[in-house]
């Protein structure tokens, strides 16, 4: 797998049991690969441990006068400077092919979980988490598994050094054999410490992360209640422990470090005292000492490979377990489903709850717990991330329905729904039937003063759809991202829309003509709004009210107002003792029969709202 083939047509299923068990399965998978670091790099190793020998050679030829040795010993330098400069060169092109390739392999297959898990990932992981997974751990992972072939051919290398001087000097030979293998584990009793001091420091780090993002995105009101100071407070105190983790973590990193150039140096110092020992008895020659002082030398550059799988291993350990803990959620329901491909139409009909949506209808849904009308949003939109009785459509359950399959026959709109960074026209740019324009849903969702706003931001784009929106649409208000959001809903023109509080943040003014403007453009078109806002309510073909996770009553809005005193206490934010109290009047001096308006009256009053809608308007 070459770089210019990406992305890979399939990644493959990942083998997500372990940490340890993610890692063998991505080396596994590149093999090819791998094979090509290990030769080269055992090329360039070779070259780079075959100097001494020739240096060796150059000395002795030097001592023995010999010219036709000297000039021989010469071109075999030549040889190996050049094998040294073709294997560095090819072996870091293959390293990093590895790394960009593995990391690639790993991003694909965290999106296609994100895909397939859908909003169920976020409340199984943290979003901070996923985040982290995808883009930090991504690069750790794919550093070991470059790393490893690089390490294999440096460990192959001192092996065949240790065997060569054996071969070539075996006095002095025993004594690097000896001392090698004791000088690349030393260090291996620290390991454990690092890694725990290593973890710490990133644990610290991600708390201090999470909590920067929470302050940034909730900045304008901790600036409203004056809490920034003691945010900031919290955030110096993380930063503080985050510091005092990392210089914890770099003191044994130190040591090690330390180890590494010491014990090397040790075994140097005894390999020349007993080199010269050996050659005061004349049971070596002089080239013989150099070349075996040279050897050792240039020895301890692939020893360096040993300390970094072992840095390379601690940092990937604990990022290979958070990604084999994301790729291994699954749904709870199936996404393929049982049922052959089939278009599905009519009523919508929740068995859990009792909610039938008419066919074709407004239907608003009222809900005493705002966490139940989540949950009821997304067993509606089918394939909800607890198992449960499917939702019918038309009597077929979206459940035995593939998931594109229910998601295009049903749309959910979170109340908290997701502004992607691009322009305008991307953001509407959805799988849509054609029938609804964007500048009908534009006008529906109330986004003439969004659209002045993305002009005056995007100075280059005079025309509104080419204006660029930040990321999450962090420069525009909540009361703007939600109606983009809904004009994005409008522009889809699912044959089932399903709004959970679509105008929460915007002005009464704005949400009268937000229900106007839902209610024609969606008419011929299943429509189900759950919320508590009365102009909405007002607007609805049908109400239905829930009550601990069941129908209580349907209607609508003025008669349930009238003839349920627990829906009107939802809507109007009654307390309980302003119901026991409105209860007690009701039952004591049952109200008179209201009056019909005169229509002149109400012509009057109408004539006298005009001003006061233009000066809202122009506010």
């Amino acid at each position: 797998m070459q770089i210019q083939d990406l992305p890979y047509s399939d990644p493959g299923v990942p083998d997500a049991r372990s940490g340890p068990r993610l890692l063998w399965w991505l080396g596994r998978n590149q093999l090819g690969g791998q094979c090509r670091a290990l030769l080269w790099g055992m090329l360039h190793f070779a070259s780079v441990c075959a100097l001494p020998f020739c240096v060796g050679l150059a000395v002795q030829a030097a001592v023995d006068r010999s010219a036709r040795r000297l000039a021989l010993t010469g071109g075999l330098m030549l040889l190996c400077g050049t094998a040294i400069a073709v294997g560095d060169t090819f072996l870091h092109r293959a390293a990093v092919t590895n790394w960009i390739t593995a990391a690639a392999r790993l991003q694909q297959l965290l999106a296609r979980k994100a895909a397939y898990l859908g909003s169920a990932l976020t409340r199984r992981v943290a979003a901070g988490e996923v985040v982290t997974v995808s883009t930090g751990d991504v690069e750790k992972l794919g550093w070991f598994v470059e790393a490893v072939s690089r390490f294999t051919a440096a460990a192959l290398t001192v092996v065949v050094v240790c065997v060569a001087l054996l071969i070539y000097q075996p006095a002095l030979g025993v004594v690097v054999a000896v001392g090698l293998p004791v000088v690349a584990l030393a260090v291996l009793p620290l390991l454990p410490g690092a890694t725990s001091r290593a973890d710490v420091q990133r644990e610290k780090a991600g708390r201090a992360t999470e909590l920067a993002s929470d302050t940034v995105a909730g900045l304008r009101v901790l600036r409203g209640i004056g809490g920034e100071d003691l945010f900031l407070d919290r955030y110096r105190r993380a930063s503080q422990e985050v510091r005092h983790a990392a210089v914890r973590s770099a003191r044994m990193w130190s040591v090690i470090s330390a180890l590494q150039v010491l014990l090397p140096g040790l075994l140097l110092i005894v390999v020349v005292l007993r080199g010269v020992q050996l050659a005061r008895e004349g049971r070596i020659t002089v080239g013989e000492l150099v070349t075996v002082y040279s050897a050792v030398m240039i020895v301890n550059y692939p020893l360096r490979h040993f300390m970094e799988i072992a840095m390379a291993y601690s940092f990937s350990r604990p990022s290979a377990q958070r990604a084999a803990r994301v790729l291994s959620l699954e749904r709870l329901t199936d996404t393929e489903g049982s049922r052959a491909t089939v278009r599905p139409g009519g009523d919508l009909f929740d068995p859990a709850t009792g909610l039938r949506v008419p066919a074709h209808g407004f239907t608003a849904v009222v809900c005493g717990d705002p966490d139940m009308a989540g949950r009821l949003a997304d067993r509606l939109g089918g394939h909800a991330p607890e198992p449960g009785l499917s939702v019918l459509l038309g009597g077929v359950p979206l459940d035995e329905l593939s998931l594109d399959q229910a998601r295009t026959a049903v749309l959910v709109q979170d109340k908290d729904p997701v502004l992607l960074s691009g322009t305008l026209r991307e953001l509407l740019d959805v799988p849509a039937s054609g029938t609804v324009r964007a500048e009908d849903a534009l006008a529906a969702a109330q986004c003439a003063d969004v659209l002045d706003a993305l002009v005056q931001g995007s100075l280059d784009a005079p025309d509104p759809m080419d204006a660029r929106i930040t990321e999450r649409g962090r420069s525009l208000s909540g009361g703007q991202r939600q109606r983009l959001a809904l004009a994005r809903s409008l522009v889809a023109d699912p044959e089932v829309l399903v709004l959970d509080e679509p105008t929460s943040a915007v002005d009464s003014h704005t949400e009268a003509r937000i229900a106007d403007g839902l209610h024609r453009l969606r008419s011929g078109r299943t429509t189900v709004v759950l919320t508590s806002s009365p102009l909405l309510l007002d607007r609805a073909d049908e109400v239905v009210f829930l009550h601990e996770g069941k129908v209580a009553a349907t209607g609508r809005h003025r008669e349930l107002i009238g003839t349920e005193p627990r829906y009107r206490a939802v809507v109007t934010r009654e307390t309980e003792d302003e119901r026991r109290e409105s209860g007690a009047t009701e039952s004591a001096a049952p109200p008179p029969p209201p009056e019909r308006p005169d229509p002149s009256d109400r012509a009057r009053l109408l004539g006298a709202l005009e001003p006061l809608e233009e000066i809202e308007e122009s506010a």
